[in-house]
């Protein structure tokens, strides 16, 4: 590659950055900023803010045989879309953008009445309809940089992303997806252009288009980095980084001003909306440094992800939570002691590809987590041939994240003094040192982490924690 890799930066802009026609200029002007920095720059965008919401009621209607709303919601998309270019662009791109925009919805249209006709809608069918979100977005956004003199050239991401079969939440094919980019997307960067891709998308190895799950934008971006060996990751997002917790529940949270990878992929899986848990990574195997980034607020430093993070004085550099959550209890009455009891029991999870969060076992019961109740009656059914079965629902599960909690003594008699009135169902330490976890009823959540905050992070450590934001903005320190 004829730029060095610490020049290659791949920014990637999610749905707020995108969401019309000025956020798009906005996202242009950061792009450009890189440019002009003397950075190479690969741009991967996710659909404008709702649309995927939009596309996937679309395709349920359709699936559930309602044509006309399917259509309806499609027009009002088809017409989001080309007021936004109308917005964004001048006269001559305007024209071929409109021509484009027109002819992608009279297919996404087409698309919807098929399903309507057949009746029936399949996870290979909706990731083609949820696929028109970032096809477009991704666009657009290279008409806005071309108009600025950015040279963007718009890549089909389904040529590079290369995955497996399962649609709905595919698994990317590494050593594909690199070659790919080798022969797509290196020859634009060395002829000077700078290459703008939809993220979330891809393609098996037929063609057929696969997407890579909700959030998937942040993926593909780490995806692209890791492939390319880029200098840096950016996630550009609404809020200034990674924080002590959600400034929604806490208005002092603090800016993180770096966490390590594994504190942020900890943080990412249990709760913080900020990352995709799958970002991580193909950043920790290239050792690709990810930026955390508000493109509302550009001039902010962010949060830098790297391998080794800074010593911190507190033991935890922040808290989130997960909500919808179920607990199933499994009590073995009749398999008691019983050998392959346990791989019994997980087993069955695995049958029906569902994830748990936490496991907790006794001599005779286990009692596990999951945040998906779409095959939970058949789970429990299963489950009942061989135990007593129970769960719960509404339930939430708190995490505090640091380096190191065991190198400080009396940790655990902190965290639960400062929750003694609420009342904590389950309790996990994780093997990595960094996590600590609890259950607790959903409607307990924002009380137990404001009062969790309040103790841990009334006197942060300033070489890790942005202690000047809160103090400009009249908070207490």
């Amino acid at each position: 590659m004829s730029t060095p890799r610490g020049q290659l930066v791949v920014m990637k802009f999610g749905g707020t950055s995108v969401e019309d026609a000025k956020a798009m200029l906005r996202t242009a002007a950061i792009v450009e900023g890189r440019k002009r920095r003397g950075l190479q720059a690969i741009v991967v965008v996710s659909a404008m803010a709702k649309v995927t919401d939009m596309l996937l009621a679309a395709s349920d209607a359709a699936g559930r045989g309602d044509k006309a709303g399917a259509l309806a919601l499609c027009a009002r998309l088809r017409h989001r879309h080309i007021d936004t270019a109308a917005e964004l662009l001048d006269g001559e791109r305007f024209a071929g953008i409109q021509n484009l925009l027109s002819h992608e919805f009279d297919a996404l249209d087409d698309l919807l009445r098929g399903i309507s006709a057949v009746g029936e809608l399949t996870p290979r069918t909706n990731d083609l309809v949820v696929s028109f979100g970032e096809r477009l977005s991704s666009r657009m956004v290279a008409a806005a940089l071309d108009q600025r003199g950015l040279s963007g050239v718009h890549v089909d991401a389904r040529t590079c992303i290369i995955t497996d079969d399962h649609y709905g939440k595919a698994v990317p094919q590494e050593a594909a997806i690199e070659q790919k980019l080798v022969e797509y997307v290196l020859p634009l960067l060395e002829a000077g252009s700078t290459p703008v891709m939809g993220g979330f998308i891809g393609s098996n190895a037929a063609g057929i288009t696969t997407t890579l799950g909700r959030g998937g934008s942040d993926y593909t971006a780490a995806l692209v980095g890791g492939g390319l060996h880029a200098g840096a990751i950016e996630i550009w997002t609404d809020v200034n980084g990674i924080m002590t917790t959600d400034p929604r529940i806490c208005p002092d949270a603090l800016r993180v001003k770096t966490i390590s990878f594994e504190e942020a992929a900890e943080l990412a899986y249990f709760g913080a909306k900020v990352l995709h848990p799958a970002t991580i990574l193909p950043a920790v195997q290239k050792s690709i440094p990810v930026w955390v980034l508000n493109s509302r607020n550009a001039e902010n430093e962010g949060t830098k992800i790297t391998a080794l993070a800074p010593p911190c004085a507190s033991p935890f550099k922040s808290i989130a939570a997960k909500k919808r959550l179920t607990i199933i209890d499994v009590v073995a009455s009749r398999m008691l002691m019983s050998h392959g009891y346990l791989k019994a029991v997980f087993d069955v999870f695995d049958k029906y590809e569902c994830a748990i969060d936490m496991v907790s076992t006794s001599e005779v019961s286990i009692s596990l987590t999951v945040d998906s109740n779409q095959r939970l009656p058949e789970i429990c059914a299963e489950l009942s041939k061989i135990a007593d079965v129970k769960y719960e629902g509404r339930k939430a599960l708190v995490c505090l994240v640091g380096e190191d909690i065991r190198g400080h003594n009396g940790i655990a008699g902190r965290v639960f003094s400062a929750i003694g009135h609420v009342n904590v169902r389950m309790i996990s330490q994780g093997a990595s040192e960094i996590n600590m976890s609890f259950m607790i009823e959903e409607d307990d959540v924002e009380e137990a982490i404001r009062s969790l905050h309040k103790v841990f992070f009334a006197q942060p450590d300033e070489t890790v924690f942005d202690v000047a934001a809160r103090v400009m903005t009249g908070a207490e320190v």
